[in-house]
């Protein structure tokens, strides 16, 4: 098994750089004026899917998951939240790393490029 090197254009998972896009941007910038969120999937996918929202959505929360600035827990739904019909039911927080990338962010401003 090959580790991490950094290197792979995409997850920042072990390079102390974090390259976010616009749309990852503005999904943690939701997060932090509302913590926890709905999430739903079908079961047998891994795919998950937020209520109201199309596809762009998806890839957003998987990226920001796969950089550990989210996590998607099935486990917690959101009580009293009006979840549409599907079988597979929970919410979407920041992680530590989350909520530190969303501190600077807030401490130091965010720059377009």
């Amino acid at each position: 098994m090959q580790s991490c090197n950094g290197s792979c254009g995409g997850c920042s998972g072990c390079s102390k750089a974090l390259e976010l896009t616009k749309p990852e941007l503005d999904f943690l910038a939701s997060l932090g004026e509302i913590p926890f969120q709905p999430l739903v999937r079908l079961p047998g996918e891994d795919r998950p899917i937020y209520p109201g929202r199309g596809e762009e959505t998806t890839r957003v929360l998987l990226l920001l998951e796969r950089k550990g600035l989210v996590s998607l827990d099935y486990d917690k739904p959101l009580a009293g939240f009006p979840y549409p019909d599907y079988p597979i039911r929970g919410s979407v927080a920041l992680t530590l790393r989350g909520q530190q990338v969303l501190e600077l962010m807030d401490y130091q401003g965010i720059q377009d490029s």
